[in-house]
């Protein structure tokens, strides 16, 4: 055994030896938080705050206790000194008040007890930012960044801790600093690289500069970052909104955390994520279902839903329900003992304009004028009789003359009778916005009421809209949107809406945008998001798809008709195949031959074609005894995916079926079909029969 293999052998003892203390740190923890719970019940403080503080105890103990098994750390910083003790005696003046310290770098933070020093650091703490961002250049007062090898998908045994690899930055470090065997820089490539089976896994160990200023970017501000496949975007989203619980809880889950995702198989893929960081009780939906006042029940032809989903359809909206308001057509006369109170007709049309011109939420009008005219009555009823009270106001308020007037200037309206009548006749509030043809296709073949109208999921976004303009909705603290350059106008406007008061991270990539309307510039999309000045961030270095993938992506995207940087990769491994079949008919057994020669590789295989071939492909498949998994049974070996499911979606070996017939499926089948091809994280075999698109 080498000097240095002894080293490394030292070094790993060391490690595994501390990482046994940080469990038996843990398991207190976890058994101190129970026992919390168990105790608040008695502690000495009013009702209200012992319950607060009992929720408080019994939060903390699900949280702990809901945390998945794992390595309790991946990295160790080891900081300069300050006297220029080092081997050259530079000295590191960066390092501050953490000179000479080290700490363990992990996904929470473990410690003996709540006022001991951390024996792990949680990896969002301001200290822990060095490990992401400290280079030869500028090391931040760090000497050596250790990162730790640990056995894919280890549960945190000692034995599974099996390298570690250091990074000199400076050589004020202390003496006796262990160098791995392996070249600079192999465990993070290996962790980068690692086969993707299962559900999405978090990149806390591998967040790379420029996507560690995106994570900690301030809570009030909203950002977009349009991410080339394979960049990291999703993973930055969902760290992000792990930093923001950790830095501003009080802010953020006061008004809560909204992560939407394209689909719910998407959602299935991300959702450990951020349990897996310690993070547990966010919201992850879809924006379907956060429009979803009623189940869907019918569906538009393409003409009807592509209106539905046109910002120009706001501006209707607006006109269809304000367009209810009208002027009294006589005086208000109200009753009241022996008297009778009369506002006259000119006065009355005066508060309603007025309240238009303010123009607040529909039902916050309709109480201002009620309220106006309660006022005016009130005026003279105190010149005559003198001060009145609360009791007398409530009665005019609810008096009968008041409440008819009320109707019949701003009657109540719910947002089914809104829609349902616009549906059913459009040419008033559309007038002069939707031409003829827009108009027949928005138009219901037979008049509906709001009882008994079968709701599309378009329609469901024109309700959601109408209830914006009748109430101010509640808003999120943040809001996360994954596969934003998918989204219509419309529905950013849904979202916006719920996050009229917080923040948004808006992620996505114009080359992938496959809706019929789908953005092909960020900053208007992001105006319809609420969020105009928003700054855009490309990430264009890739970590997941190889370079000879991402050549030949590269070489698809120019005929895309978006603004969008070539992508670049940093992995020169992968495979890329591409082979011709003879005809049509042959295709399933070429897939089933690719699929066998992918098995032998470590990782998951996906087969993606067009939707149309799933069933001829499926049959193939199960045929020759390899009965593939539908999209959503994570752990699978073997998938068969639709092109239309693969957004978001990662497979270390990707089988792409005639990329011609998913690029002639639709009308920006192109871009599916650039989604298709970067789904592979190791290798991709493209079967065509047809000639191909690129």
């Amino acid at each position: 055994m080498t000097s240095l293999d002894h080293e490394l052998s030292h070094a790993l003892g060391e490690e595994r030896a501390y990482h046994d203390s940080c469990r038996t740190a843990l398991k207190g923890m976890i058994d101190g938080a129970g026992e919390r719970v168990a105790t608040g019940a008695d502690v000495s403080a009013s009702g209200a705050d012992a319950e607060v503080l009992g929720y408080q105890f019994r939060s903390h103990a699900k949280e702990l206790a809901e945390l998945p098994e794992g390595p309790l750390f991946f990295g160790r910083l080891d900081f300069g000194t300050e006297d220029g003790a080092g081997d050259d005696g530079a000295g590191d003046l960066g390092a501050g008040d953490h000179a000479g310290q080290s700490y363990h770098i992990g996904r929470i933070r473990v410690s003996e007890h709540p006022a001991s020093p951390p024996l792990v650091i949680d990896w969002r703490a301001p200290v822990s930012r060095a490990f992401y961002q400290a280079r030869a250049a500028d090391p931040q007062g760090v000497a050596v960044r250790r990162r730790f090898g640990w056995a894919p998908w280890s549960k945190g045994q000692p034995e599974d801790l099996t390298g570690l690899e250091d990074e000199v930055l400076r050589r004020a470090g202390p003496p006796g600093t262990v160098r791995a065997d392996a070249a600079p820089g192999a465990i993070l490539a290996g962790e980068i690289e690692r086969p993707r089976v299962g559900p999405m896994r978090d990149i806390v160990a591998t967040i790379q500069p420029e996507q560690d200023d995106l994570v900690r970017d301030e809570v009030a501000v909203s950002v977009c970052v349009q991410g080339a496949p394979g960049t990291g975007k999703t993973a930055v989203g969902l760290h992000r909104a792990a930093y923001l619980l950790y830095t501003h809880p009080d802010r953020i889950k006061r008004g809560g955390l909204l992560i939407l995702g394209p689909n719910r198989t998407f959602l299935s893929y991300i959702a450990e994520v951020l349990p897996s960081l310690g993070e547990t009780g966010v919201r992850q939906s879809t924006i379907e279902d956060e429009v979803a006042r009623h189940p869907v029940r019918a569906e538009d032809d393409a003409a009807a839903a592509l209106v539905k989903h046109d910002v120009r359809m706001a501006a209707v909206l607006r006109r269809a329900l304000y367009g209810r308001v009208r002027n009294p057509v006589g005086p208000l006369e109200v009753p009241d003992g022996s008297y009778r109170w009369r506002v006259p007709a000119e006065e009355l049309a005066r508060i309603v304009a007025d309240v238009r011109e303010e123009a607040p939420p529909y039902a916050i009008g309709r109480e201002r004028v009620r309220t106006r005219a309660v006022r005016l009555i009130q005026r003279q009823a105190e010149r005559r009789a003198g001060v009145t009270n609360n009791a007398w106001l409530q009665k005019i308020s609810r008096a009968r003359p008041v409440s008819a007037f009320v109707n019949e200037v701003w009657p109540k309206v719910s947002p089914e009778e809104v829609v349902a009548e616009l549906l059913s006749d459009p040419a008033g509030p559309a007038d002069g916005i939707l031409d003829a043809d827009e108009l027949r296709a928005l138009t219901w073949s037979r008049r509906r009421s709001a009882r008994t109208a079968p709701w599309s999921a378009a329609d469901l976004l024109l309700l959601d809209e109408v209830a914006g303009l009748l109430e101010r909705q509640e808003s999120y603290g943040h809001v996360v949107v994954d596969e934003a350059q998918d989204l219509s106008p419309m529905q950013c406007r849904a979202i916006a809406r719920r996050a009229g008061f917080g923040s948004l991270t808006v992620l996505g990539d114009l080359a992938q945008g496959t809706t019929p309307w789908a953005a092909r510039a960020w900053r208007e999309h992001l105006a319809h998001l609420g969020a105009p000045d928003a700054p855009v961030a490309q990430l264009t270095v890739g970590f997941r798809v190889p370079g000879a993938i991402v050549a030949l992506t590269n070489r698809l995207l120019g005929t895309l008709g978006v603004d969008v940087a070539p992508a670049t990769s940093l992995r020169a491994d992968g495979d890329l195949r591409i082979e011709k079949v003879r005809d049509a008919a042959g295709m399933g057994a070429a897939v089933v031959d690719a699929v066998r020669a992918a098995l032998p590789y470590e990782g998951s295989v996906a087969v993606i074609a067009a939707d149309s071939d799933m069933a001829r492909l499926r049959e193939a498949l199960t045929g020759a005894g390899l009965a593939p998994a539908s999209p959503g049974e994570l752990g699978a070996r073997v998938t068969l995916l639709p092109a239309s499911l693969a957004k978001g979606l990662e497979y270390d070996h990707v089988v792409a079926v005639e990329p011609a017939t998913i690029a002639a499926a639709e009308g920006r089948g192109a871009h599916r079909l650039y989604v298709v091809l970067t789904r592979a994280v190791s290798r991709l075999h493209v079967l065509h029969s047809a000639e191909l698109p690129f």
